[in-house]
């Protein structure tokens, strides 16, 4: 897998694959948007390594500044496009939420965090497998004010594409070769996913309490 996506770095089209798969993998969480920011990442690190020997630069290499910038605006156009969704879903929204112990949970926990001020939640379930779906849809859902939800949602876009394409450039360069950068990456990307889900499942502290 990683051969095949290595070599549409080499291409322009890159660029658009990257914006697209950011943007619908908040609809379709299987999307590797998070493998393909890497690999472009890892790409560029190759291809700028310097050593004793120069090593030329292909014509085609993804730049950095750039991936981070698309990376960091699909990510936000996608939870926007989310975020509209949820507040006019209507009836059936209501019905998938109300199915799903998953999406209730981060429902409330989401209006209280809003309502409050705070969300960090939002940055969190960034990282989280489907964390970002239910998150968006959560906060179109319980009609928070778009200048409740913008900002959380770029920054933690910038935080998701910042942590992507540091993953695949400086894992590139420190390890010197790029296949075992971009799994070594991938590796960490996951670890972070499964971290950020922890923590999005584990009840708010008052809910602890009085659980206790």
């Amino acid at each position: 897998m990683f051969e095949t996506l290595g070599s549409l770095t080499a291409s322009p089209w890159i660029y658009a694959l990257v914006a697209l798969s950011i943007v619908l993998d908040v609809f379709l969480p299987v999307l590797p948007s998070g493998v393909l920011v890497i690999t472009a990442a890892a790409a560029a690190a190759a291809a700028g390594a310097t050593g004793p020997v120069p090593v030329p630069v292909p014509e085609q290499v993804p730049d950095i500044l750039l991936l981070l910038v698309i990376a960091t605006t699909a990510s936000v156009l996608g939870d926007m496009a989310a975020f509209r969704l949820g507040r006019r879903g209507g009836a059936r929204l209501d019905r998938a939420i109300a199915r799903s112990r998953r999406l209730t949970r981060a429902h409330e926990r989401l209006g209280t965090a809003l309502a409050r001020g705070g969300g960090a939640l939002v940055v969190i379930a960034r990282f989280a497998p489907a964390g970002r779906s239910v998150v968006s849809l959560g906060a179109g859902k319980t009609q928070r004010k778009v200048a409740e939800f913008l900002p959380w949602s770029v920054l933690a876009g910038m935080a998701w594409a910042g942590y992507s394409v540091a993953l695949g450039y400086f894992g590139t360069q420190w390890l010197g070769t790029q296949w075992l950068g971009t799994a070594l990456s991938v590796v960490a990307l996951f670890a972070a996913g499964a971290l950020a889900a922890f923590l999005v499942r584990r009840p708010p502290p008052a809910a602890a309490a009085a659980a206790a």
